[in-house]
């Protein structure tokens, strides 16, 4: 996570924590249209309801704060059923799951994976993949989903 969007959660997730939700995870796309984009969540689910109340109420903690330099639309949206994870803590949440894993540097050969997720020892990942266990140093992935299941 970058030092911006790490400050920019310290920012929001007590407001978001105090509305009942949970800041699930922050993407801050820069440049031309600038996106940051809120992931909330809650064990009943998330409705559009939600997402306009939490948008409201950061909005004003934006505009007072203003944590972020120039243009850029606020969006709140759920996870959903391929929640991206964003931090170590999320993948203890779905072991034996399978997630889509985009790495910094090759692991077995590749930089990209869908892999069964075993276990979190310490800050490595251990997914097995076509048979094979791998462990993978937190540090190393880029970006993690969780791959949906309609069983």
């Amino acid at each position: 996570m970058s030092k911006r969007t790490e400050q920019i959660k310290e920012l929001l997730a007590p407001v978001v924590n105090d509305m009942g939700y949970e800041l699930w995870g922050i993407e801050y796309l820069q440049g031309r249209g600038a996106v940051l984009r809120l992931f909330i969540d809650h064990e009943a689910g998330i409705t559009v309801d939600d997402c306009v109340a939490v948008s409201h109420e950061v909005s004003g903690v934006l505009d007072v704060e203003d944590p972020i330099p120039g243009e850029y639309n606020l969006e709140v949206s759920s996870p959903g059923m391929d929640r991206p994870l964003f931090e170590l803590s999320q993948f203890e949440r779905y072991l034996g799951e399978q997630v889509q894993l985009k790495l910094l540097a090759p692991v077995a050969g590749k930089r990209k994976m869908m892999a069964t997720l075993v276990a979190v020892d310490g800050d490595t990942l251990v997914v097995m993949l076509n048979g094979d266990t791998l462990r993978i140093p937190y540090s190393q992935v880029d970006r993690a989903r969780l791959e949906p299941r309609f069983d």
